[in-house]
């Protein structure tokens, strides 16, 4: 098995090697089954009881080659999602050029405009995290279809999201894989 900072290595020596391994498989809609699995690592952050699964944290780990894999698709994705309006104009943050830090300049400037012409301004902030963990993919997956975006991203889409599977690594556990039902690991 190589280890994965060969294959950081070698994505960035030859930026086209991987894709080219798996472009049959990615030209299909699929994203390989061996790269589905993960290992969840079970942390337990010292909480006063352990009588709910909520007091134990897991940290998911990867193959390297998927990661590799997912930020190639993913920014292939981003400028068909752009192009074909998925994406909100002020989408910010996960976003090449749309950083946290320019998504604070531009509310600021916003602020200020508004300010300038003597009008009242007010914000609403949402935390969304841990709200992907709950899509349903063929949903999800509908709606860039309805968007015509091509068949093979929509369909290697729904490949990556479905059939996953994890093993959870801590003392006294089975070694057994479990399905994952919803999220993407």
């Amino acid at each position: 098995m190589t280890p994965n900072s060969v294959w950081k290595n070698i994505n960035k020596a030859v930026p086209d090697l991987i894709i080219s391994f798996l472009s049959p498989l990615v030209s299909h809609g699929c994203h390989p089954p061996s790269l589905k699995r993960a290992d969840g690592i079970v942390l337990e952050p010292g909480k006063p009881s352990y009588d709910s699964p909520s007091c134990f944290r897991v940290i998911v780990l990867v193959q390297t080659f998927s990661k590799i894999l997912e930020r190639i698709m993913n920014s292939g994705l981003s400028c068909v999602a752009r192009v074909v309006g998925l994406l909100n104009p002020h989408q910010y943050g996960s976003q090449a050029g749309l950083s946290v830090a320019e998504a604070c300049n531009t509310l600021s400037h916003e602020v200020r405009t508004l300010q300038m012409d003597k009008r009242k301004v007010s914000m609403l902030f949402l935390d969304i995290k841990g709200g992907f963990d709950n899509v349903n993919p063929s949903s999800l997956c509908g709606i860039p279809s309805a968007k015509g975006v091509n068949p093979y991203l929509v369909a290697w889409t729904m490949s990556f999201l479905m059939g996953r599977s994890c093993h959870l690594v801590f003392q006294g556990a089975p070694k057994v894989l479990a399905p994952v039902s919803v999220g993407t690991l």
